[in-house]
């Protein structure tokens, strides 16, 4: 599996709290996490496969993501 990484605006743990519903249901608990330290709020895929899912996912929860 290759991870993919996501710029996004999901910037604390309220953010993280609001997408986690929407990503846990589009593609599991365990297949993604958020760096909110880091300056491009990266979201990471643990596959490939999954990243357009987790996209959707993202956008239906009210944020901003882009490949990094």
């Amino acid at each position: 599996m290759e991870n993919v990484l996501f710029k996004t605006n999901i910037k604390c743990g309220g953010c993280v709290a609001t997408v986690t519903p929407h990503l846990d249901e589009a593609i599991g608990a365990g297949n993604w996490s958020v760096d909110t330290n880091d300056p491009g709020k990266l979201l990471s895929v643990k596959d490939a496969a999954l990243a357009e899912k987790a996209q959707q996912a993202v956008q239906k929860a009210g944020f901003k993501i882009e490949k990094a």
